[in-house]
């Protein structure tokens, strides 16, 4: 079988490239080796959040007479069946591309592709070819010699979606996104849980400022943060219960924990796929592509998580589209990953796009600091939610550097901040836009007025 286009994986890089290829008229094909949507519908983004919105509803039912409320009977979480809705929420989710690339006329190929020379894709023993070959096979949760997954004590992120049972105690090692989420996930349920961390800070790709009021938030739900700390060691004893060794700033310890969750990273999905065959360049774990996903092989592509750049599926998504528009003869403008938004979705949210102050300071940029705290919103306050605050950093010509963002579904409100960095908005701009009252987005405003020396709720 002859396509123009076949894209490897069919997550939301893989997906999104298909389909823009198949709305640009070319004939598309794309291999998939497990379920439609990849790891991010089926196995990651989705499916967590689903059971953090499980675990943020059992908050809510616990402080309910915080809201005036008296509810009967002691409310309990049910992992099967806040297991069960998430899992649901995953199939329906996976559904959903599944029907997109039929109604797109995309012939999906059940089985693992492989490179088989110029232009040809083998699965399951069958060659297809193609004019244009687009890798997105995305990535998989690291695994350390000293910390080796059994998918039983000590587990990756696949599993904590799945536990079968909450363990009274928990060893989180890895504080970035997945660690994090995961950490607050269990921590609301009722798992004492210990975050191990490496680097000096807690999410140590944030802020400063927002790293110490995440700390502050993990420890007000009563888990235990340990950050300059290096696990040494992992084993599970004889009684079925994990052993951790750590050095940190108090000296050795041993830990110990019912299950310990590797969150140490990902690997790129790159083995066995035929790069070494048709001498495609690898670097440190990464597939080397130009600002089109060009690979050094002529008609063959690779963007999301093989690539560099930071792993994120809105990341692999914009890819997808710049690549394929490429192919097409579009001239898309490339990427630019300087207005890439971050989120994490612990309680409260964290959220962010652009330079920290720490990296600002670091390039020696002239800089003014805008901050607004959720204490002083009156939609924070009226819902409850009044932790967390918003910081934007801005030049001395006042366009907007980052935004840092902290509290109550901040990562809704991280777009406004993204558009205005994309845009070249300035502080002025931004604070005299209308914001509605009563929001959560005031904040914006508000921080940008500080930020000018014209505050006027602080």
């Amino acid at each position: 079988m002859k396509y123009d286009i076949i894209v490897i994986g069919s997550g939301p890089g893989g997906y999104v490239a298909a389909i823009r290829a198949s709305q640009l008229g070319r004939k598309t094909a794309i291999v998939e080796r497990a379920e439609a949507g990849g790891v991010c519908l089926n196995w990651g983004c989705i499916p967590t959040k689903a059971l953090l919105k499980s675990a943020q509803v059992y908050s809510y039912c616990r402080n309910a007479a915080h809201y005036g409320l008296d509810l009967e009977g002691e409310v309990r979480p049910d992992l099967a069946k806040i297991v069960a809705r998430s899992r649901g929420v995953a199939d329906t989710m996976s559904k959903g591309v599944a029907f997109l690339l039929k109604k797109n006329n995309i012939d999906l190929i059940q089985g693992t592709g492989v490179l088989r020379g110029e232009g040809r894709v083998e699965v399951g023993g069958e060659l297809y070819e193609a004019d244009h070959i687009i890798l997105a096979t995305g990535a998989r949760p690291r695994e350390m010699p000293f910390m080796p997954i059994d998918g039983r004590h000590v587990i990756s992120s696949r599993e904590a979606l799945t536990l079968d049972r909450l363990p009274e105690t928990m060893i989180v090692v890895g504080s970035g996104a997945i660690g994090s989420e995961f950490a607050s996930l269990y921590a609301t349920l009722g798992t004492k849980v210990t975050l191990v961390e490496y680097m000096p800070q807690l999410m140590p790709l944030e802020d400063e400022e927002v790293s110490k009021a995440m700390e502050r938030a993990f420890r007000k739900m009563r888990a235990t943060v340990l950050t300059s700390t290096t696990v040494k060691a992992v084993r599970v004893n004889g009684d079925g219960r994990c052993e951790v060794e750590i050095e940190g700033r108090k000296g050795s310890e041993c830990l110990t924990a019912d299950v310990v969750l590797s969150a140490v990273g990902i690997k790129s999905n790159i083995e066995g796929i035929g790069l070494e065959e048709l001498g495609i360049r690898v670097e440190r774990d990464k597939v080397v592509v130009d600002e089109y996903y060009r690979t050094g092989v002529p008609g063959v592509y690779a963007i999301g998580d093989i690539v560099g750049g930071p792993a994120l599926a809105h990341v692999a998504s914009a890819e997808a589209i710049c690549c394929v528009e490429a192919i097409c003869g579009l001239n898309p403008a490339p990427v630019d990953y300087s207005t890439i938004p971050s989120c994490v979705f612990t309680t409260p949210e964290v959220a962010s796009v652009g330079l920290t102050e720490q990296e600002v300071k670091r390039q020696g940029i002239d800089y003014r600091v805008g901050r607004f705290p959720f204490t002083a919103s009156g939609k924070a306050t009226a819902a409850g939610d009044r932790d967390g605050f918003v910081k934007l950093l801005f030049d001395a010509d006042e366009r907007l550097l980052g935004a840092h963002l902290v509290g109550a579904n901040v990562t809704e409100m991280i777009a406004e901040p993204t558009l205005a960095k994309a845009l070249g908005a300035t502080a002025h701009r931004i604070a005299r836009t209308v914001h509605a009252h009563p929001t959560m987005n005031e904040a914006m405003m508000e921080a940008s007025e500080a930020a000018l020396g014209a505050a006027i709720h602080l």
